[in-house]
């Protein structure tokens, strides 16, 4: 049998399925997935004349040092994700997972809240890394989340500077930063992250040995935190990882490797 074949008879006699995502599953909606320094200082190129790279720019420092700065990227880049509509794989998964007799979930290392614009339950979902759409105090004065659906950001992208005033702390007036874990951070408020992670490990408990296919899609070798959520969660006999990436596909035996984008390999299985 071919790879899509076993992945399709593998969803059909699951149970529950696990939908695992990286940075490539954003890539068919338009989002970029800052691969290379080139990608990212095309899109920011005041970054680039300062050779200021993804790594470092996302760094909770500049919320101190450079505020207006550190809100020109990360006003831009929840302006993005407000405004992207999710990929028809999206609606793939959801549609499968709904049929799943005991229930979902998604673990997503993206901060951009693409599966529950795609309709995916809030209490479905574990965002390892956070979410743009909430803020936090950045000096932090206190460990209060709060929702960003009312913060609208206007950046000027030749200076890469918010025209709009900045996001401030409530209870000490500090600036607000993206309740989203960077590069050196010892201030992210993780309790949100953290329920998610034990909603998720209540139900994966409650599955028991009942058949589980994962799904991973779009989640690379650089940083291998989803990568290794799949295959620590598939290692049981009863289930069954099913990874789709373009360039990192590698599997162990038993699992199931689709060479393809995240959108590209869910149509191949999911065919209209």
């Amino acid at each position: 049998m071919t790879p899509i074949s076993l992945a399709r008879k593998a969803i059909q006699e699951a149970e529950a399925l696990l939908i695992t995502a990286g940075a490539g599953m954003g890539v068919d909606s338009g989002l970029p997935d800052f691969r290379g320094d080139s990608g990212f200082w095309q899109a920011y190129p005041p970054l680039a004349k300062q050779g200021i790279s993804f790594s470092m720019m996302a760094n909770p420092k500049w919320f101190k040092y450079e505020p207006l700065m550190a809100w020109g990227f990360y006003g831009h880049r929840l302006n993005l994700y407000r405004s992207t509509t999710p990929h028809l794989g999206f609606q793939r998964l959801l549609e499968a997972a709904l049929r799943m007799k005991s229930g979902y979930f998604v673990i997503s290392s993206n901060v951009d809240g693409q599966f529950q614009k795609a309709g995916f339950k809030q209490d479905r979902i574990v965002e390892i890394h956070g979410s743009i759409h909430h803020l936090q105090c950045a000096a932090p004065c206190n460990d209060e989340i709060w929702h960003a659906k009312d913060l609208e950001m206007q950046i000027d992208m030749e200076i890469l500077h918010p025209i709009s005033p900045l996001p401030l702390c409530s209870a000490c007036g500090s600036i607000a930063r993206p309740n989203i874990l960077m590069f050196g951070d010892h201030s992210w408020h993780e309790s949100r992250s953290e329920a998610q992670e034990l909603a998720f490990e209540e139900w994966i408990s409650s599955i028991g040995k009942k058949r589980l296919v994962v799904i991973e899609c779009g989640a690379g070798t650089a940083i291998p935190s989803i990568r290794s959520i799949s295959s620590q969660t598939a290692r049981l006999p009863s289930r069954t990882l099913i990874r789709i990436n373009p360039r990192d596909h590698e599997t162990l035996p038993g699992e199931i490797s689709i060479a393809a984008g995240a959108l590209d390999g869910l149509q191949q299985i999911f065919p209209d």
